[in-house]
């Protein structure tokens, strides 16, 4: 997890009051962060990874003061429209499409206050924006921009610009291998034929997301008082929740929020969008999750101390807070509030001997082979989407969608393993080769159950390097099978992600288990990965089946 260091005295200027150093040690980890370190100077955290909201004094200070009663409940912050209007160029759609702005007025810039824009945008940077992938930030001071903005992407060698700490001007090309946070950062562009740009009304380059700001128009000073702040990313949402924390951090500085238009080929969007976003719960739905017996009027002090409003069964969250998702996340607020340490433990009174799942024997059991062969084992997210799924497999399998789901990248219920491996091996590509990986994981597909839904395990494995064959991916099959003695056939298929004539399904006493064989080159280059690559997926259930 990210460790935050925060200036001590800008820390307890913004709580509302100055607690002892002892003080601090107790109560800093009741609010659910680690304590690192403190002086007299500098208090160290480390902050939890669902509370990015924490990695600013400004943030932090906002839920500590909360926290131990100083000001509790709902902080409002007041937006005022600029006037001013960001144009989303059709271009940027197949880069980097969206963008959340916002302007902030007022700030007076010291030396510690730009160390504290810097280290927010930075640690937001890392946790948030996953190293600039899902979010990337720019600052830029307001009186070195001309108004309306303009979002587009080109090709990166016709633009030029001098970038942030550089003497002279590079092309958007240039800036990849000549750079420091274009060489960081340059496996975020590979593939791009454009590349993502800001430009003002003048003309001037403002940055090229994720990389880099422009040296002329993208570094404040102690001059600057206002400042223009972008967000760019490829969900939303997402990067809604992302300025909205800078931007209150920077409100807490002193500074006043300005909207912008955002103007998507035709669909207006305004941000930031600080209104609180409304949640049903029930003292009742609390009391259940926690074992406790609290009133209406207890549940609303506990959540005023997490920064919360709640009346009347309905509970108003922070448009700040990234981490609430559910109803049960207030039920862990409340939870925080009250105090863990005040609960009272309980023996069950329920007896029982306990043992090792069969299934899960049988995991294991595949793993230690696996990994005896020198595969790697992987652990992947049961969530997932619709273009990893289908799309960039070539297939049409009939996926199980999430209701409300927080963002377009894990909204769907995975159907099948390979793609999972595949995303893997998309993210090692700098890694060396060959790589061999495999995983066991949960797939689901609409079934006749109770709920509706089938759940299954499955195995899958693969092999990515530039001999990888058939033939390669078949041995370890075949060792497997072996070690557990399980005979089988293979016998020629055709799949829409696999190359025909190198393709089978696996069998075990005429029942269809699974499937094995080479990636087609054209699924290879959806996901941009160089080597040839084999994988096989196999039902775990039905050999459990079998076995027993």
């Amino acid at each position: 997890m990210p460790t935050t260091t925060l200036n001590r005295k800008t820390f307890e200027e913004l709580t509302g009051k100055k607690l002892t150093t002892q003080e601090l040690q107790d109560k800093i980890p009741m609010l659910g962060t680690s304590l690192e370190s403190i002086d007299e100077k500098e208090i160290t955290i480390e902050a939890c990874p669902n509370r990015p909201d924490f990695l600013s004094e400004q943030g932090f200070a906002r839920a500590f003061s909360a926290f131990i009663g100083i000001k509790t409940g709902l902080r409002k912050y007041p937006v005022e429209k600029s006037g001013e209007k960001i144009i989303i160029d059709k271009t940027a759609k197949n880069t980097r499409p969206y963008t959340a702005c916002a302007i902030i007025k007022g700030i007076k810039f010291d030396d510690e206050k730009i160390k504290e824009a810097i280290q927010i945008q930075e640690k937001l940077h890392i946790t948030y924006g996953r190293n600039r992938k899902k979010a990337a930030i720019g600052i830029y001071p307001l009186e070195k921009i001309k108004f309306p903005i303009t979002f587009f992407a080109e090709e990166p060698q016709k633009i030029r610009f001098r970038p942030l700490e550089h003497p002279t001007e590079l092309s958007g090309q240039q800036i990849l291998n000549k750079h420091p946070a274009g060489r960081e950062y340059a496996h975020l562009m590979e593939g791009m034929a454009k590349f993502a740009f800001f430009k003002d009304a003048d003309g001037k380059i403002l940055s090229m997301p994720p990389i880099i700001n422009s040296h002329d128009t993208g570094k404040i000073s102690e001059k600057t008082k206002d400042i223009f702040i972008e967000c760019s990313g490829f969900d939303f949402e997402y990067l809604k929740t992302c300025l909205n924390i800078i931007a209150t951090a920077f409100a807490d500085m002193g500074g006043k929020i300005y909207s912008l238009e955002l103007d998507y080929s035709g669909k207006k969007e305004t941000t930031p969008d600080l209104t609180p976003k409304e949640w049903k719960i029930s003292a009742e739905y609390i009391n259940k999750r926690l074992g406790l017996k609290l009133t209406e009027s207890q549940i609303k002090e506990l959540l005023a101390k997490m920064g919360h409003e709640y009346k009347n069964g309905i509970a108003l969250a922070p448009a700040y807070r990234a981490d609430i998702m559910h109803p049960v996340d207030f039920a862990e607020e409340t939870a925080i509030a009250y105090g863990y340490e005040n609960f009272t433990p309980e023996i069950p009174r329920v007896s029982t001997t306990g043992e090792e799942n069969q299934l899960e024997k049988l995991k294991r059991k595949i793993s230690e082979i696996l990994t005896g062969l020198g595969l790697l084992e992987t652990e992947t997210y049961n969530l997932t989407s619709e273009e990893h799924q289908n799309k960039k497999m070539n297939t049409k399998h009939e996926l199980i969608e999430l209701s409300s789901a927080v963002n377009t990248d894990y909204n769907t219920l995975r159907a099948w393993m390979i793609p999972s491996l595949m995303d893997v091996l998309e993210r090692n590509k700098n890694r060396e080769y060959p790589q061999k990986i495999f995983g066991t994981g949960t797939t689901f597909k609409k079934g006749n159950t109770e709920t509706g839904i089938e759940e299954k395990e499955k195995l899958t494995a693969a092999i990515c390097e530039e001999k990888a064959d058939y033939t390669k991916i078949k041995q370890i099959l075949d060792y497997l099978m072996r070690m557990l003695d399980l005979p089988y056939k293979t016998e020629e298929t055709e799949h829409p992600s696999f190359i025909t004539g190198r393709t089978a399904k696996i069998t075990i006493h005429g029942k269809e288990l699974g499937i094995i064989g080479e990636l087609h080159p054209k699924i290879l280059t959806n996901w941009s990965i160089e080597n040839p690559t084999a994988a096989l997926e196999i039902d775990v259930n039905e050999i459990m089946k079998i076995l027993s």
